[in-house]
C-alpha cells in the first residue's frame, strides 16, 4: 500500500540478457581488468583510479542472498569503484552509463529532467533503456567510471565474496539511488 492506503500494482518485469564483460563491451560504463604478466609496467589497460577524495578502502565483501533481480540501481560521483569475485566465479552487474551533469545546466524540456542528489551534486536520472546487464566470469575485475549506476553484484549461489575498492566513506556521504519500482513500476529479471 502506498501512503493513502491504497494498494499499488506489482511491478512490471523487464528481462534483461546479460552481456558478457569485455574491454569493448563495458567501456562506457569503465574498465574490465585482466590478468597480465607480472612486471609489466603501468598502462591504459591498468585500472585508471581516481580515489583522491577521500581514504581508501579495500576489503572483502561477503554477500549472500542476492538473486538476479533489481529494482535499485545506484552511483557515486566522487569515487571510482573496483569489484570482482574472490575466486574468479560468475556474477552479474546492471548499469547505466554515467548521468553527472553540471549544476548549471537546465532543464532542456525534451525529458532530460536533471536532479540535485541530496549529498550535492546535480544528475539525469538513468532510463529504463539506459539499463545494461553484463555477467562477469573468470579472473577479472570492474572498475566503475565516476557515476557510473551499478546495481548488484548478484549471483546465483547462496553467498560470494568480493574485493571492493572505494573510499571509506563511499557510501555514507556519496550514494545515490534510483528506485525503478518507484519512479517507473519496474524490475528488471536477469534472463540467464
Amino acid at each position: 500500500m502506498d501512503a493513502s492506503g491504497e494498494s499499488k500494482p506489482a511491478p512490471a518485469v523487464v528481462k534483461l540478457k546479460p552481456i558478457d564483460a569485455s574491454p569493448s563491451t563495458f567501456k562506457d560504463y569503465g574498465q574490465v581488468i585482466e590478468p597480465s604478466p607480472d612486471g609489466k609496467e603501468f598502462g591504459p589497460e591498468d585500472a585508471q583510479l581516481d580515489l583522491c577524495r577521500g581514504t581508501p578502502r579495500f576489503y572483502v565483501m561477503h554477500l549472500h542472498d542476492r538473486p538476479l533481480q533489481f529494482s535499485v540501481i545506484t552511483h557515486h560521483a566522487s569515487v571510482t569503484q573496483c569489484l570482482g569475485s574472490v575466486g574468479g566465479y560468475t556474477w552479474y552487474l546492471g548499469v547505466a552509463k554515467p548521468s553527472l551533469a553540471d549544476a548549471n545546466e537546465i532543464n532542456d524540456g525534451k525529458g532530460k529532467q536533471i536532479v540535485q542528489s541530496p549529498i550535492g551534486h546535480s544528475y539525469v536520472p538513468p532510463t529504463i533503456e539506459d539499463v545494461q546487464v553484463f555477467r562477469i566470469a573468470g579472473s577479472k575485475f570492474l572498475k566503475f567510471n565516476r557515476g557510473t549506476w551499478h546495481a548488484g553484484p548478484l549471483f546465483k549461489s547462496d553467498t560470494m565474496d568480493f574485493y571492493n575498492l572505494e573510499l571509506s566513506n563511499t557510501n555514507v556521504i556519496d550514494h545515490t539511488p534510483h528506485d525503478f519500482v518507484e519512479k517507473n513500476g519496474i524490475v528488471f529479471s536477469i534472463d540467464e
